[in-house]
């Protein structure tokens, strides 16, 4: 059974640091997911067109947009707009559930895609305060438990905070 490993970073240094060492430690990066608020504006954005995003979903053009090679090589980066929550860069597997959202206007926004992912309303809400004030989610996907140590263990030595882990919700076909 898949789970997903989250934490919270507080900076994008901290960020970049905590998805580098995952890329080191051989995790795809289409196993890796992160979400931070899109505080840059689009003026910044240009480093790099490249989304797997459904059609529709983003709200402008997926780039690196601004926030370093280390979070660009992520699978599927781009920016979308959440109603009610607002711009958000995000990448990984994450992107996908909060594209649907996105598209569909679903109430909830981030709390109901996290629900939707499988975490706790109450995590899902702290981790929605949490991304809004700054922070950057960060959450990992495997079915391996050694490998959940090793992801684990990563966010412990870079200091991640709401070190968290849950199944993976399966998704209907």
């Amino acid at each position: 059974m898949k789970n997903v490993i989250y934490c919270i970073a507080n900076s994008q240094t901290q960020a970049e640091t905590i998805v580098n060492n995952l890329k080191n430690a051989g995790f795809p990066s289409n196993d890796i997911s992160v979400l931070l608020p899109d505080t840059s504006g689009t003026r910044d954005f240009a480093h790099e067109q490249n989304t797997k995003l459904p059609e529709g979903a983003s709200s402008g053009g997926a780039t690196g947009m601004g926030v370093g090679a280390i979070l660009g090589w992520l699978a599927g980066i781009g920016s979308l707009a959440i109603p009610g929550a607002g711009p958000f860069i995000a990448a990984g597997p994450i992107m996908a559930t909060l594209g649907g959202a996105a598209v569909g206007g679903a109430t909830g926004g981030i709390i109901g895609a996290l629900v939707g992912m499988g975490i706790p309303e109450y995590e899902a809400k702290r981790y929605d305060g949490k991304i809004r004030g700054g922070n950057i989610l960060i959450s990992v996907h495997t079915d391996d438990s050694e490998r959940q140590d090793v992801v684990e263990e990563i966010y412990e030595r870079a200091g991640a905070e709401d070190i968290k882990s849950t199944s993976e919700a399966s998704v209907p076909a």
